[in-house]
């Protein structure tokens, strides 16, 4: 999988074979359709993988802050969202993009996407039991937060924003006063 990230991340994925991975990995074509029907199977594994270490890191953010303080883990969650997709854009939109379309999934039944509001979602609600912020409808406040952070870093993307952490800071605080925390 190393290897056919490197060659979607070079030459895109319709420029890339079957060939092309598994020459790069060193393997028998056969080794490869051992693991995966097709290059866009590869892919879905991939955006797999993408999604399991996007929520790694987001979770060791979150795991530094203590069991109780909302505000903090909600401002983790933010920053390390920020921080890991500006670090990974290039992955993110190749195993998103090429993958949804290359297999036709709604976006609106979209594992990847939920499984990121399921934690964001964890936390606010979390955050609403403690009384750190009223919150009555914790799904629409955790899309409209995940497509503003999102919405934010693709921005940053474009203006190719090299250090992230006053930028993190700022839109932290712009989610905890639309939740209508002091900050």
């Amino acid at each position: 999988m190393t290897a056919a990230e490197r060659l979607f991340l070079d030459k895109g994925v319709d420029a890339t074979t079957v060939s092309d991975i598994t020459t790069l990995a060193g393997v028998a074509k056969g080794t490869f359709y051992h693991y995966f029907a097709s290059k866009h199977e590869m892919l879905a594994a991939l955006a797999e993988r993408y999604t399991q270490h996007f929520l790694a890191s987001l979770e060791a953010a979150i795991d530094l802050c203590m069991p109780n303080d909302w505000e903090g883990r909600l401002r983790a969650w933010v920053q390390a969202n920020i921080a890991t997709y500006l670090g990974t854009w290039q992955l993110h939109d190749i195993v998103y993009t090429s993958h949804r379309r290359s297999i036709g999934i709604d976006p609106a039944d979209n594992p990847d996407k939920n499984a990121i509001l399921a934690q964001l979602g964890a936390i606010l609600a979390g955050g609403a039991a403690a009384g750190a912020w009223p919150l009555p409808q914790p799904r629409l406040a955790a899309l409209m937060i995940y497509s503003a952070v999102h919405g934010v870093t693709d921005d940053a993307i474009a203006a190719q924003l090299q250090d992230s952490s006053a930028f993190a800071a700022d839109v932290a605080d712009a989610c905890l006063r639309m939740l209508g925390t002091p900050h």
